[in-house]
């Protein structure tokens, strides 16, 4: 499973269960980490295009089925809603 790769973040609060899929050099990626950070919100990222062979793809495979588009960032909330890209307003009315 996709889980066993992901990095976790504490944080002080939050009420949600948050999965970034993010790409380390991709610049909404770091504003959707830095977003998170700033309020302090706990969730679990990993670096897509860090991984390699396997696993790259069982975690690309994930971000496919839940985003079609495959656009990064993807933040999972709760393991149901999908926000992809990073949009202040959707992340402040979803997480806030």
């Amino acid at each position: 499973m996709y889980e066993e790769y992901l990095e976790l973040v504490e944080g002080e609060g939050g009420e949600h269960e948050l999965v970034l899929f993010a790409l380390s050099t991709c610049g909404w990626c770091r504003k959707a980490r830095n977003f998170l950070d700033e309020n302090k919100l706990p969730y679990r990222y990993v670096y897509v295009d860090l991984l390699e062979g396997d696993a790259q793809k069982e975690v690309f495979e994930e971000v496919k089925r839940r985003n079609p588009r495959k656009t990064f960032p993807t933040l999972v909330v709760d393991g149901e809603e999908v926000i992809a890209g990073f949009n202040e307003d959707k992340y402040r009315e979803a997480l806030l």
